[in-house]
């Protein structure tokens, strides 16, 4: 799925570990990525949240989307920092799921929180033909 993933991939993110129903990442913030405040727009951490909850859900090997996400900006993150992103599944169902994922900085400090629900579409990730 990473591989197909040319937004992710843009923005430098990298796959540290995946198993069903979690997924961590890390992505080093650019000086391209700051706003006119200069520290990381907010967009940014959003987005490595939300590839942590797609690879997360879809971990299964079944297809899932999202339909509800929200994020709380704890701390400011910096040109250079490096932040990591662990998406955890908090409840799976037949056709929804529940992930909680925490980012943090580069000194272990929390600095944004995510929420995010998905529909499991029930559909593989890989058509098998018999």
């Amino acid at each position: 799925m990473y591989d197909n993933d040319p937004f992710s991939i843009w923005l430098g993110i990298e796959l540290v570990d995946i198993k069903e129903g979690y997924c961590c990442l890390k992505m080093r913030v650019k000086q391209l990525m700051l706003n006119g405040f200069d520290i990381a727009h907010g967009g940014i951490a959003y987005s490595l949240c939300d590839s942590a909850l797609a690879f997360a859900s879809n971990s299964y090997g079944i297809k899932c989307v999202s339909i509800e996400t929200s994020i709380s900006h704890l701390k400011q993150i910096k040109e250079n920092d490096e932040i990591t992103a662990t998406a955890n599944e908090i409840y799976k169902g037949n056709k929804t799921a529940v992930y909680h994922v925490n980012v943090i900085n580069q000194s272990d400090e929390l600095v944004a929180v995510f929420k995010g629900t998905v529909y499991r579409t029930g559909k593989p990730w890989i058509e098998i033909n018999l």
